[in-house]
């Protein structure tokens, strides 16, 4: 995905096991932010960034989505633990990554494996990107402040 792409219609499914289309956010800037993994530290200071900002995001005109390849059971308890007050799609056939380019090898401490790349899609009111924050950008602790600030 890159600036300017049409997102897909269909996103996937919440925590609920609920279908989420792209259309469930007319009208509304989307930040759909992919993170490796629930109830790490980093992802939770993430997910915690967003849910301590989220009112302020809402009155900006963003609605908020996160993307990992945990399933609805982890996605409630991290919900649940964190109180976050927007959906998580449970992305376990990696679909949504694929489509986003958010999958691939990573390599920590010489050791490589695949994984998620922490990475922020804002979609405007059209369903275009409109923005990308890549992963050597993002500070999970000043995410929501990232978001707003690379507005103009």
């Amino acid at each position: 995905m890159n600036i300017g792409d049409k997102a897909p219609e269909i996103l996937g499914h919440d925590e609920n096991g609920k279908e989420i289309r792209l259309s469930d956010f007319a009208g509304k800037k989307l930040v759909l932010y992919f993170y490796p993994k629930d109830m790490t530290s980093e992802c939770t200071a993430q997910a915690c960034n967003l849910r301590d900002n989220y009112p302020t995001l809402l009155e900006q005109g963003y609605e908020v989505l996160g993307v990992s390849t945990q399933g609805e059971a982890s996605h409630q308890k991290f919900i649940e633990k964190n109180q976050l007050p927007f959906h998580l799609i449970a992305d376990t056939d990696m679909t949504l990554h694929q489509h986003f380019g958010t999958w691939g090898e990573k390599s920590m401490y010489g050791r490589k494996y695949m994984g998620t790349f922490r990475t922020t899609f804002i979609i405007n009111e059209q369903g275009m990107v409109e923005r990308i924050l890549q992963p050597k950008q993002i500070k999970t602790k000043e995410h929501t402040a990232q978001i707003l600030d690379a507005e103009g």
